[in-house]
């Protein structure tokens, strides 16, 4: 056989959207055979195939999908890739529409398809297995406990694009986590669309609380964040769990979208006004500085001036730890479409301005309130001149960063207590105290 025959296929990945994405592709990355493929940097360019995972859960994600395939198409036109393969949400959603749309793409695969991905690289795939490229920084990763959801609310088209929800089995995950542990990893996101749901559809009955008990009893993990809980129906167990274990950070990101009874009941949502008011303060009773991070939507169809000063008040009186924006998007599929999108673009970026506003001088009261206290923070990257890290208070990429002062010995994937020394509306800036000093606090 020649040389040219023996030469890896290079392949780079392009990851949109969400985390669940960024799980789906390194599991896709580790079941391809480093005997025949190289993976290289994304961004592909040079690269033999390109492969991009596309979100399509939104109008501004499918657009960002969208521009990502035609900058691969030009690629491969000008010579730059052999091969373009796209997977992820955006083609399990409209794979047949974009066939016809975009033909110089070469393959189109569902997010629920890694098996025919793989198949098309000659490559069988294996169910449940726990390898993973990470493409994270090497001392996190995401754990995705379970795909798909059974909520019905009117406004999401995740049950259309991911299917129902299917808990990955306990011991899978277990396995998972301690292959993570073992190559470094010392922080667990733990991800699904409703966490609080997980086992159900498994066991009978949840198992959240089963699988955080073996988690933490993993060697060299040392903190586990929970991302997304569902505010309906969560259990008291969950609660006692955040409160009494050490590694399972006081954080927990809690979608709820509005706080309007009349849009909370056109969501299909499952909670009221007054449901949401005793969850949350049950949660800062029983978890002490817990941080709740929290996602709101505005523009969604019937929000007049009314429902929005509702969640004006909401988020004044509840003074999130953490909080984002987004406005209403219509999704054919959905519920909600039939509802058409009668509020106007314009107001719509103007009510989640006006709610970020607010946010930020929330924000910039809960960080003053750090200053002078010591605080344990997980470094994850050096740059100019400082370190950057997070408290167990914020998740990567969506929340608050910590700017260390440089000293010898520190590095990123390392845990460092230190001093806050001042605040801004969205950072911390610290000094890392010498052993001697930590262990005075």
């Amino acid at each position: 056989m020649s040389a040219r025959y023996n030469k890896k296929i290079s392949v780079a990945f392009t990851t949109l959207g969400c985390s669940k994405n960024v799980v789906d592709s390194e599991k896709i990355m580790a079941q391809l055979p480093e005997s025949r493929y190289k993976l290289v940097e994304s961004g592909g360019e040079g690269a033999d195939i390109l492969i991009i995972n596309t979100c399509g859960f939104i109008r501004d994600a499918k657009e960002e999908s969208i521009d990502a395939i035609l900058q691969a198409v030009n690629f491969k036109q000008q010579g730059r890739t052999r091969k373009v393969i796209v997977t992820g949400c955006l083609s399990e959603r409209y794979r047949e529409e974009l066939t016809k749309e975009i033909p110089e793409v070469d393959a189109w695969f569902g997010a629920r398809s890694p098996a025919e991905l793989l198949s098309h690289l000659k490559t069988d795939f294996r169910e449940n297995d726990p390898g993973r490229v990470l493409t994270t920084p090497s001392h996190y990763a995401y754990l995705k406990i379970a795909e798909g959801c059974d909520r019905t609310c009117s406004f999401c088209a995740i049950p259309l694009i991911r299917g129902v929800y299917r808990s990955i089995p306990l011991e899978t995950l277990v396995s998972e986590a301690e292959l993570l542990a073992s190559s470094g990893v010392s922080e667990l996101i733990l991800i699904a669309q409703d966490l609080s749901y997980y086992g159900t559809d498994i066991y009978g009955k949840t198992k959240l609380d089963s699988l955080l008990v073996k988690l933490s009893a993993i060697s060299g993990i040392d903190w586990i964040r929970l991302h997304y809980a569902y505010p309906h129906n969560f259990p008291d167990s969950l609660i006692t769990m955040i409160a009494g274990d050490k590694k399972i950070c006081r954080y927990l990101d809690i979608p709820l979208q509005h706080i309007s009874d009349k849009i909370l009941k056109s969501m299909r949502r499952g909670h009221s006004r007054q449901g949401t008011y005793s969850f949350l303060e049950k949660l800062r009773e029983n978890v002490p500085g817990i941080a709740l991070r929290t996602t709101l939507m505005v523009g969604y169809p019937g929000e007049t001036e009314k429902e929005f000063n509702e969640l004006k008040d909401f988020v004044r009186e509840m003074r999130f730890e953490r909080m984002g924006v987004f406005t209403y998007s219509p999704e054919e599929g959905t519920r909600a479409w039939a509802l058409g999108d009668p509020v106007p673009e314009k107001l719509k970026e103007e009510r989640a301005e006006e709610l970020m506003q607010m946010q930020s001088e929330i924000s910039l009261e809960h960080n003053r309130s750090r200053i002078g206290s010591v605080m344990k923070v997980l470094i994850d990257r050096e740059d100019k001149g400082h370190f950057i890290g997070r408290t167990e208070f914020d998740s990567p990429e969506v929340d608050n960063e910590v700017y260390i002062e440089k000293v010898p010995g520190l590095r990123p994937g390392q845990f460092s207590t230190v001093r806050i020394l001042s605040a801004g509306e969205y950072d911390l800036f610290a000094k890392a105290l010498t052993f001697t000093e930590a262990e005075g606090h």
